[in-house]
């Protein structure tokens, strides 16, 4: 080995020179993905602390019971969020119950038994329907999905009128009216998701089943649904998620009265309507405060339905490898 005469010491050496750049490049990307990970922890706990901040006129005085109450009264100053609670729920709960057979039928389709010549056309239409601003919708929903739901309903009622649910008056603008729109706006997530999901399933799976003598639907049934199980229920989760947030669609067609009624004909609200419909008209620190903790309700319900989904997630996921 050759030695520097000045200073006595080895030539340095071109491959660990390249090895401590690499390792001086791996620390930065690693810093940055951090730093990254902690500004979006950071903006959502800004976020709980301003709306909590906010808020707090209206946590301070009516507490625990503001999530019972069914009053709205500005006069008064009494609010209370129940009825609001109850839409979002209940219109939530008709789409997701609507959605999910239409999305999953039509994803086991795209992958398992449509031709590719149709496949790729199918899966764009589906996709560009999520890219449909929410307020066009809710422009559709009033002069279109409204008059056609008004004979629907009424065909329920005098049907079905003995269940309370579709007993009442029809006016076309409705919490089932809300569902459905909110059908159409959550079909393409659970579709998309869903179809990935199915499009993960190793070949394997199927070849077995099939060559065990099933037929194409037991294979569907039995090997490829229970793989993906998991990536199935976090596209309805997701569904939902959307459901729950969605506004301006909902709040044009909902009716935005703020009542508490099993009836599906019957108007009502939604959180996030009501704040949509009120928040600009707000005078009061109370008054706004009542709104900004119903938009804290809002994030708690939908943080809480995605931590549940997630566990069951994980839990499904850890049965499978354990079997």
């Amino acid at each position: 080995m050759e030695y520097d005469a000045a200073t006595m010491s080895p030539p340095p050496v071109k491959g660990r020179t390249f090895g401590r750049r690499r390792r001086f490049g791996d620390r930065i990307f690693s810093n940055l993905t951090l730093i990254f990970a902690l500004v979006i922890v950071a903006i959502l706990l800004g976020l709980v602390i301003v709306l909590n901040i906010e808020a707090a006129p209206s946590i301070s005085k009516f507490g625990i019971s503001f999530l019972g109450s069914s009053s709205w009264d500005v006069p008064k100053e009494s609010f209370g969020a129940l009825p609001a609670i109850y839409g979002t729920l209940l219109t939530s709960a008709i789409g997701v119950l609507i959605a999910v057979p239409i999305s999953l039928g039509a994803a086991i389709f795209l992958v398992e038994m449509a031709p590719s010549w149709l496949r790729g056309p199918c899966s764009f239409l589906i996709e560009m329907l999520a890219a449909i601003p929410s307020v066009i919708i809710g422009l559709w929903g009033i002069y279109v999905l409204a008059p056609f739901m008004t004979p629907i309903e009424r065909w329920l009622g005098g049907h079905l009128g003995f269940i309370p649910i579709f007993h009442g008056q029809v006016f076309g603008f409705s919490f089932l009216t809300a569902g459905v729109i909110l059908t159409l706006m959550i079909i393409p997530i659970i579709t998309a998701v869903s179809r990935d999901a199915i499009k993960a399933v190793p070949d394997h799976q199927r070849e077995a089943m099939l060559a065990l003598g099933a037929t194409r639907w037991e294979t569907i049934r039995r090997a490829v649904l229970p793989y993906c199980r998991s990536g199935l229920i976090g596209a309805t989760i997701l569904g939902l998620g959307r459901a729950l947030g969605e506004t301006m669609a909902v709040t044009m067609v909902i009716g935005n009265a703020y009542k508490l009624t099993p009836s599906l004909f019957s108007t009502g609200t939604t959180i996030s309507s009501k704040i949509a419909n009120e928040f600009g008209e707000a005078s009061s620190g109370l008054f706004i405060a009542s709104l900004v903790e119903l938009a804290l309700v809002l994030f708690g319900v939908t943080l809480l339905i995605n931590v549940v989904a997630r566990l069951l997630v994980w839990r499904l996921t850890a049965v499978k490898e354990a079997s």
